[in-house]
């Protein structure tokens, strides 16, 4: 693990390179919101950014979403990973929050994760964005630069969440969508770009390359 002087360097330099970050995804509200995040584990952005608006004009809000008959939502969105699943979880997520929650998407961590598709990472994305929130979420992007930065060696997203909250404890939410931002655009899986690198003297990773 890192030293807490790095620790704090590789937190500075990120909340002063990404000032503005935030997600990519498109929404209007909390609604949107949580569609969003739910469609897009293990899709990209861009990709439901493509989907959502037919989506929200056919099902403009979690009421008519919870009457929504699966082989339409299927349709509107069979261009996204695991739209199957997907689209029996939309409807039985907006289901609850009609039955259980007055209509209302809930955003705390416990009622969130009690709803269909939606796991600890969903529930904090949900919550960083809507609320400003102190969580940190772990998607692909994190994980790889937590490592590549020695932030953590954990195996699974979980820990490395684990990790990341002991390391940063303040900012968490920021730092979240600042490391997305670095990972799929800077620190990316294959041929990062370590010349334009803002982190390069503090990067533990043997993807590095010599510049």
């Amino acid at each position: 693990m890192r030293t807490k002087k790095d620790i704090s360097k590789i937190k500075n330099l990120f909340l002063q390179n990404y000032k503005d970050a935030k997600s990519e995804l498109q929404w209007k509200n909390n609604y949107e919101l949580i569609v969003c995040v739910m469609l897009s584990a293990q899709c990209t952005d861009k990709r439901v950014n493509l989907i959502t608006p037919a989506l929200f004009e056919a099902y403009p809000d979690v009421n008519s979403l919870s009457n929504a008959n699966l082989a339409s939502v299927k349709l509107f969105i069979n261009s996204c990973s695991f739209f199957n699943n997907k689209a029996q979880n939309l409807i039985k997520m907006a289901k609850s929050v009609v039955d259980d929650h007055g209509g209302e998407i809930p955003l705390t961590e416990s009622e969130l994760i009690n709803l269909a598709g939606v796991g600890t990472k969903t529930a904090h994305v949900v919550m960083l964005e809507a609320l400003g929130a102190n969580v940190m979420a772990v998607d692909t992007h994190v994980f790889r630069v937590s490592h590549r930065l020695g932030l953590s060696s954990a195996k699974t997203p979980q820990t490395t969440e684990a990790d990341l909250i002991l390391a940063f404890k303040t900012d968490l939410g920021r730092l979240h969508q600042a490391m997305v931002l670095f990972g799929r655009y800077v620190c990316k899986a294959q041929k990062p770009l370590c010349g334009e690198c803002f982190l390069y003297e503090l990067c533990k990773s043997k993807d590095k390359v010599q510049i």
